[in-house]
């Protein structure tokens, strides 16, 4: 049984924060959290964007920012298509410890806070032109570069990644690393027949205990957060590929096609191929 656990990042003796290109390795990375903030610009790839509970698309020029421990990953769409990605992490001290709490920094010290959501970026030319300057740089005008970007990344008409009720788990460091283990378990498994003992099991708690704890953390059952996962690829694969409902709704995790539809239309508010031909048209 998988166990997702948190990542350890190795920091060069002579690097005060990481900046690392990534090819198809990157998207094979399990779903995952770690105490940096991340900044992730999707090169190249197509496929399904991960942050807390929430599923998204993404593709070339995806740029995220995610904050500490908030479990991420992307999934290739085609495991086996060329992918690359530039990912900066860094932690909230790295150029010490009230460093962002100076009065100057008020507007990027405002953006990591809101980071603990995730915020997706848009993508002009600008952002980039920074990421290949970082590449490229050393010593001080590494950091000046960052600190540009930062600064940058303030101005822009970002949004929010909705995670749910996630954003108001708790402050413990038990619940925090219990309730990431078990949604990196329903991210990794919600395609498949999982039951409440695998993922109570997960957990380390007996499956009422389980209920409990992840109710009152959540907001939702485990059932309901399950739905939800397979809704929302299911949903993405109706509008973006060309696949039969029959086979969407099997590669979502239901195999029960009438439970399919009728969870589908009560969500919805109609039926899977209602809802394709109104995207279509």
């Amino acid at each position: 049984m998988q166990k997702a656990k948190p990542e350890i990042l190795q920091n060069g003796l002579q690097e005060s924060f990481l900046i690392r290109t990534f090819g198809h390795e990157a998207f094979l990375a399990p779903y995952h959290y770690h105490p940096e903030y991340e900044l992730t610009y999707i090169i190249r790839g197509k496929g399904k964007r991960y942050v807390g509970n929430r599923l998204d698309d993404f593709g070339d020029g995806d740029f995220v920012l995610i904050g500490p421990n908030q479990p991420h990953c992307w999934k290739l769409d085609q495991p086996d298509t060329k992918a690359s990605a530039v990912v900066i992490q860094f932690t909230h001290d790295f150029l010490g410890a009230d460093f962002f709490e100076k009065p100057e920094f008020s507007p990027i010290n405002t953006l990591l806070k809101e980071s603990q959501a995730g915020l997706s970026f848009p993508q002009p030319k600008e952002m980039t032109k920074y990421i290949l300057r970082l590449r490229k740089s050393e010593g001080v005008e590494r950091i000046l570069h960052l600190l540009e970007l930062l600064k940058l990344l303030t101005e822009q008409n970002y949004k929010a990644i909705d995670i749910g009720a996630l954003e108001n788990n708790s402050d413990s460091n038990t619940d925090s690393n219990r309730i990431n283990v078990i949604m990196a378990y329903i991210v990794e498994n919600f395609k498949n027949d999982i039951s409440l003992d695998d993922v109570a099991n997960v957990a380390n708690l007996t499956p009422n205990a389980f209920c409990k704890y992840f109710k009152k953390l959540t907001r939702k059952t485990f059932v309901e957060m399950l739905v939800q996962y397979r809704m929302n690829y299911a949903v993405q694969q109706l509008l973006h590929t060309d696949d039969p409902i029959s086979a969407i709704a099997l590669a979502s995790g239901f195999n029960d096609m009438s439970y399919f539809y009728k969870t589908f239309r009560s969500k919805m508010g109609m039926s899977p191929l209602a809802y394709r031909k109104e995207f279509m048209e």
